[in-house]
């Protein structure tokens, strides 16, 4: 039998450092090996008990979460899962986390009812799995969190004023997509497509990240609310409540929101929206399918690409997990897999040479 994966709990709270002791010991696959009160004790128990994974709180005494995590990712490279609040300056710097090279984050669990907190518990050692299982993606996860260059002028301009309006770009990622939808949109021009993208997040978290892409590219990104008129030069993202869904009216797209049961146990999921843009955009979609844990929009993107979209996923060697990209590759739903920083090329150049 394999040893259990050791954990490292680092919380400024002894009430969530107990809890969250026990909700991880309740896997038989995980140990907690020690709990540290702040950042100064956490550096010591990962010299002496040498964790596989750590889970850090974000705002913390002596030294903050961030700037722990920016010196751990630079002495001694691990596998972090952060532990955010869900006020807005929690989710704010949960995202500059995730830039550092953090894998993933969870929020801090609330002991209210016995349910709710084994839901927790389950997507707590789910996360801990995949940090685990993605240590060899670190080192693509901390150049993916680089700032990103400037788009080069050869990405500029060039795609025909039709396809702008006629073509949608549909985008699915989970763990590791922050970072990696980031990479994607900033590389790319102004003048695109709409694009419309899900990313498996919590619905408090969903307003920061749209607007952080929306700070950092040329595109202006926005948390879809249902009902807007998909357009050229801007980009969607699901929100973390509700399946995003593409719908066409009178020659033109728009967005709709469900509050449908989770697909692939997430809400919103990529195979909601995939299957929304091959019913209802058929041969003039682009599918972009990134890094993350399990299968999600695998099944969406085979049935766009029967539809007759043109379908490009995550290779390998840039995902910080390469599952979903690996499912949609392994039933045949792609039709190019490329690295992370030549996925925005890629369709850029297919857009060019797009006839509607």
């Amino acid at each position: 039998m394999p040893l259990p994966i050791k954990v490292l709990v680092v919380d400024d709270s002894a009430l969530m450092r107990a809890l969250l002791t026990e909700l991880i010991d309740g896997a038989p696959d995980m140990k907690v090996v020690g709990a540290a009160p702040d950042p100064i004790a956490a550096r010591e128990m990962i010299k002496s008990l040498a964790p596989d994974v750590v889970t850090l709180d974000v705002e913390m005494p002596r030294m903050d979460g961030l700037e722990f995590l920016g010196r751990l990712m630079r002495l001694r490279p691990m596998p972090v899962v952060m532990i955010s609040s869900y006020t807005e300056r929690g989710s704010q710097i949960t995202l500059q986390a995730l830039e550092l090279g953090a894998i993933d984050f969870a929020t801090k669990p609330q002991a209210d009812n016995p349910e709710r907190l084994q839901r927790y518990a389950e997507e707590l050692r789910d996360k801990i799995r995949t940090a685990f299982g993605a240590r060899l993606g670190l080192r693509s996860a901390v150049r993916a969190a680089a700032p990103a260059p400037a788009a080069p002028a050869s990405l500029a301009g060039d795609i025909p004023a039709r396809v702008l309006t006629e073509k949608v770009v549909a985008l699915g990622a989970s763990t590791g997509g922050t970072e990696a939808i980031r990479a994607v949109l900033t590389a790319l021009p102004a003048e695109m497509p709409p694009i419309v993208m899900v990313q498996h997040m919590p619905e408090t978290f969903t307003p920061s990240f749209a607007a952080r892409l929306d700070s950092l590219s040329r595109l202006t990104v926005i948390e879809a609310k249902g009902g807007e008129r998909l357009t050229p030069g801007h980009a969607y993202l699901a929100p973390g409540h509700s399946h995003l869904l593409v719908k066409k009216q009178g020659g033109a797209f728009y967005t709709e929101l469900s509050k449908a049961d989770p697909v692939n146990r997430h809400r919103p999921a990529a195979d909601v929206l995939f299957h929304s843009v091959a019913a209802e955009v058929g041969k003039n979609a682009l599918g972009v399918i990134l890094t993350g844990m399990g299968k999600d929009g695998a099944q969406g993107l085979l049935e766009m690409r029967n539809a007759g979209s043109w379908n490009i996923g995550q290779d390998q060697d840039s995902c910080v997990v390469y599952g979903m990209p690996r499912a949609a590759a392994e039933i045949g739903a792609l039709h190019e897999v490329a690295a992370l920083g030549e996925i925005a090329p890629r369709l850029v150049a297919h857009l060019r040479r797009a006839s509607p």
